[in-house]
């Protein structure tokens, strides 16, 4: 019989907040996270929003000789994580560090490492790149810094698949639990690239709402009017662990994952195939390991 998985902790920074409490006050109020850019001068660009971490001082996470190690994406995993320990309640002794693991995703990683060393090429030549370009820069290192912060020696990886990085991070780390390749898994997502390269490019995409003048009213999917989604930035961490651990140290749980799916289009590089017929066969797979749709009454 496969284990049972649940979530004892959920750590969010982003655009509505820093903290879990806090991104949930402003959801649930009805606050939106996205206004116009601040972290570069975008007056030259076709999209002037995004959804910015307002305020953030990645120094109440990382010490200051540490931070040219990391970039934004990575400064804020640790700060949801952070959060989503505390939550849980969470502690990874030395005996169990081999069952504990780190599985964090990010669509694009350091863009901010990238433009900012790459610029410093350009005008110093390849003797002014920083030694630290390339680990504060590559994806799978939100992962790797969150691992040696707690001590969790397990299982360790990250996903590039861009929106559903975080997603496959999760459900991902579903598995690796269920399979018993780990007790306790830290998961989720990060993502820093409101950047002049990264608006700059996903506005040539023409995948960018256009709503300069109504920031708060741009994000809307499933509007007939939507004109393109949002670039965000932030955090969001899960900890999931067997519910035998979580019962034996009484953790509060706060949810149970039982089903995890995914599929492929093989039909566009970026749209969906019509009729929905990925995020269907994503769900029946789902089943195999939960329960479907005809089975809760």
């Amino acid at each position: 019989m496969s284990r049972r998985v649940v979530v004892t902790g959920v750590g969010l920074v982003c655009g509505c907040g820093i903290g879990t409490d806090e991104v949930w006050a402003n959801v649930s109020g009805g606050r939106s996270g996205v206004g116009a850019i601040t972290h570069f001068d975008a007056t030259r660009f076709a999209c002037r929003i995004a959804g910015e971490v307002k305020d953030f001082d990645p120094l109440k996470w990382v010490e200051k000789k540490e931070l040219k190690k990391m970039g934004r994406f990575i400064q804020l995993a640790l700060a949801a994580t952070d959060f989503a320990v505390r939550m849980s309640d969470l502690k990874i002794s030395p005996e169990e560090s081999e069952a504990a693991g780190v599985y964090v995703s990010s669509g694009i990683g350091g863009f901010d490492v990238i433009e900012r060393e790459h610029q410093k090429l350009l005008s110093g030549g390849p003797d002014r790149i920083s030694p630290f370009f390339i680990p504060a820069a590559i994806i799978n290192l939100a992962s790797g810094q969150i691992s040696i912060r707690y001590g969790a020696r397990g299982p360790n990886s990250a996903t590039a698949t861009a929106c559903s990085a975080s997603a496959h991070a999760i459900g991902d780390s579903f598995k690796i639990i269920q399979r018993g390749d780990a007790d306790l898994m830290i998961c989720g997502g990060a993502e820093a690239s409101i950047t002049p390269m990264g608006i700059g490019g996903f506005a040539a995409m023409k995948a960018l709402s256009l709503r300069n003048d109504e920031p708060t009213r741009a994000s809307r999917p499933f509007d007939a009017q939507r004109d393109g989604f949002v670039v965000g930035e932030g955090s969001g961490i899960l900890i999931l662990e067997t519910l035998e651990r979580a019962q034996k140290r009484g953790a509060k749980i706060l949810a149970e994952i039982v089903g995890y799916g995914m599929s492929g289009d093989a039909f566009h590089i970026t749209q969906p195939a019509e009729g929905g017929d990925g995020a269907f066969r994503g769900m029946r797979k789902a089943c195999v390991w939960g329960i479907c749709a005809e089975d809760s009454g």
